[in-house]
């Protein structure tokens, strides 16, 4: 497509496209810099939920400054137009990394659940819940830093949504919110640790042709450990997956401290393992 001018911004290429929205790779012409602009469909500014989802998720993502967050520069109309300026992560995502090599090094993989555990330690620390964590919202940088995008979902850890609608992925869909139970950070963590095992094994953690059977089967089917489908996985850190996708949030790890000590924990251990095979 031809270069476009929106305020001082140029589109240059779409990058990305969904229901919500069209992102462009394009530049500021008075910072400077090359940035992410999306813009809401047209058809949608009639939609008043639509438009409530559009400034919910530029409000959520300005309130929080994290490293592994993406970085929201401005909001605004021009021409009619609504869109979003921010950071530009045009780096590919972990749903590409896995649909590419199949599986990701457990190296990587932990790296990014440390990164996305402490993105979601922060939001929560700002009573933010995301509700839709899965590979295609964890993109990467030109230095490969991951970062966490998608907002639109995200709600108050204090409101629970009395809509009886469930919105989720069915792939990484935490139990308690297929019971419609009360939803916490824990779902968020269930649904990180289904990412991270996807990236793992290659496979996600409840695969069938139906997705009313991958929903059903997050409540009622036992969880294959990761070292099971992949036996190169360390034990440490399939168990850390494992017990991150508890059935009862309960049974979870109680806090994201937690979490990233255990991920840490393992991160430590298997770089000593590899290490030690490296130099001997």
């Amino acid at each position: 497509m031809l270069p476009v001018k929106l305020r001082h911004f140029e589109l240059k290429a779409p990058i990305a496209s969904g229901g919500m929205g069209t992102v462009y790779n394009a530049w500021d012409t008075m910072l400077e810099r090359t940035v992410a602009i999306k813009l809401m469909q047209p058809q949608l500014h009639e939609d008043k939920e639509a438009l409530e989802g559009f400034f919910r998720e530029a409000r959520v993502v300005a309130s929080l400054n994290h490293t592994n967050i993406i970085h929201v520069y401005s909001f605004d109309y021009w021409n009619d137009q609504l869109y979003l300026a921010m950071e530009l992560a045009n780096n590919g995502s972990l749903d590409s990394w896995i649909r590419k090599d199949g599986a990701v090094p457990e190296l990587n993989v932990l790296d990014v659940g440390l990164k996305i555990g402490h993105a979601l330690n922060k939001a929560l620390q700002h009573n933010i819940l995301h509700r839709d964590i899965k590979p295609d919202n964890i993109l990467f940088d030109s230095d490969g830093e991951a970062k966490l995008v998608d907002f639109g979902l995200a709600g108050s850890a204090d409101e629970q949504d009395d809509s009886g609608e469930i919105w989720a992925t069915p792939y990484y869909i935490a139990p308690e919110k297929v019971r419609r139970e009360p939803e916490t950070f824990l779902s968020d963590m269930y649904s990180l640790a289904g990412t991270l095992y996807h990236a793992l094994t290659g496979h996600v953690p409840f695969e069938a042709e139906d997705m009313n059977d991958v929903v059903a089967a997050h409540v009622h089917t036992p969880l294959t450990p990761p070292n099971h489908v992949n036996p190169a996985i360390t034990q440490e850190t399939s168990d850390a997956i494992y017990r991150a996708m508890q059935k009862e949030p309960s049974h979870r790890f109680q806090s994201y401290d937690e979490w990233i000590m255990a991920l840490t924990a393992s991160n430590s251990q298997l770089m000593v393992k590899q290490y030690n095979i490296t130099t001997n």
